[in-house]
């Protein structure tokens, strides 16, 4: 039997939004419809799509389109709404609109959940209506309701992915190839992985509010865009894939959500830390996430009982995004059919943030020296006096041309730029020509 619906009903759908991904939901919608009417229990019928141009052929009635996306939601016979037109306005209007008048959201804009999950989640809990976001993370990879539902019973203690096509793609091309990055992100933007501005993807804030996200829901946490650590990809040399490839590495655009350890004697008494970062780094190869390549995404999730989660597939595209986007629609219509309820926003730990400069990991260094006694020696006691402990030194070359790279153990990342800008100011020391973090190792 169903609930709060009178049976068979149709439920309305408005769709707002026709570009790559509305496009495809607008299709499976109006061609699988009897399939979806069999899994919800009730008809889904497309009530309108809201466009920015009618002039464009989209392949519909005209009465189904509409540039007054907010009398389309109006509408009385609009149970359910899918928001994929990106952006933060005026999609923040409109979804909070929607939920506070009772209609459910399917979305896929991860900016504005990275910065207003809590105020579109109080407009749902308020008017008893559900907020679904399975397509604002990794396209088709189902990963955001594992975390709300599967582990809702375990402890998470890290998130970390490969959350963004674009940068990965290029990072790929650049380790299989030996290409420079500009010439790997020409190749790019020609084959439609890179947009005409590439500046959201190439330099990490498409991934940072993915992460934000991400964190959120594995530490029970409000996290935003701002309380995530940014680096993008721009600076990566061919010659740092190439001294990566040399300790048995490639390099990764990485998102990082993972629960620190509170110390007993700290302002927070103990209470266990958030950090969350995004940047470039070094994994083994035999890591799970090092074969993760193109524009394919993964999500690796360790938690205390579940142990090591991995997911992988397609993270973008208007295919794989909108078979999220549908099976959100699904639950969402479901619950409307038969008086559920989807999971609300769960924010009860309240952790700290824990700033970047605070956060442990290992780092891998690349100097250019001046080939004379007594350097490596001067080198390795900069890194002693911060308290940064070396784990390996290579040197490669002679003369002037001398490059050592050294491997850190574990160290905290304030003590590491301690150490750099001393290094940078040492006369033996040429060139401090990359910093990257090395991830994925067990050895502390």
């Amino acid at each position: 039997m169903n609930g709060t619906n009178d049976a068979g009903r149709p439920l309305g759908v408005a769709v707002l939004g026709m570009g790559t991904v509305g496009t495809e939901v607008v299709r499976v919608l109006r061609d699988h419809a009897d399939d979806l009417r069999s899994r919800v229990g009730a008809p889904l019928v497309l009530r309108g799509v809201a466009v920015r141009d009618l002039s464009k052929d989209r392949g519909l009635p005209a009465e189904l389109l509409t540039t007054d996306a907010e009398a389309l939601l109006a509408r009385d016979d609009v149970d359910l709404v899918v928001e994929v037109m990106g952006g933060i306005d005026p999609a923040r209007k409109l979804i909070g609109d929607a939920l506070a008048a009772g209609k459910s959201v399917v979305t896929a804009n991860k900016a504005l959940l990275a910065d207003y999950t809590g105020e579109l989640a109080a407009a749902a809990e308020s008017s008893r209506a559900d907020l679904y976001f399975e397509a604002a993370v990794a396209g088709a990879i189902p990963v955001v309701r594992p975390l709300i539902q599967s582990l809702s019973g375990d402890r998470v203690n890290k998130v970390v992915g490969i959350v963004n096509g674009t940068t990965n793609f290029i990072l790929s091309a650049m380790d299989e190839t030996g290409a420079a990055y500009d010439d790997v992100l020409a190749e790019a933007t020609d084959l439609g992985y890179a947009e005409a501005d590439p500046t959201a993807d190439v330099e990490g804030y498409d991934a940072a509010a993915k992460a934000a996200i991400l964190a959120s829901l594995a530490f029970h946490t409000r996290v935003t865009a701002a309380d995530v650590y940014r680096e993008g990809i721009s600076k990566i040399t061919a010659e740092d894939l190439e001294t990566a490839s040399a300790v048995g590495c490639t390099v990764k655009l990485l998102a990082i959500c993972e629960r620190v350890p509170g110390e007993p004697s700290a302002a927070e008494g103990g209470k266990d830390r958030v950090s969350v970062r995004v940047y470039p780094a070094l994994i083994p190869r035999k890591h799970p996430l090092a074969s993760v390549n193109g524009a394919f995404n993964a999500v690796v999730v360790e938690a205390d009982n579940a142990g090591r989660l991995m997911f992988y597939g397609q993270g973008a595209g208007g295919a794989p995004t909108a078979s999220a986007v549908l099976g959100d629609l699904v639950m969402a219509a479901r619950n409307k059919f038969y008086g559920g309820r989807a999971p609300g926003e769960s924010v009860y730990a309240e952790l700290p943030i824990a700033p970047i400069g605070d956060t442990p990991t290992r780092y891998h260094v690349n100097l250019q020296v001046e080939d004379r006694p007594g350097v490596l020696a001067a080198v390795a006691d900069t890194f002693a006096q911060h308290g940064v402990s070396i784990s390996t030194v290579r040197q490669q070359g002679h003369g002037d041309g001398a490059r050592l790279v050294v491997v850190t153990h574990h160290a905290v990342e304030s003590s590491l730029a301690d150490t750099v800008a001393v290094l940078a100011e040492m006369d033996s020391v040429t060139a401090v020509t990359s910093v990257l973090r090395l991830e994925g190792t067990e050895e502390s």
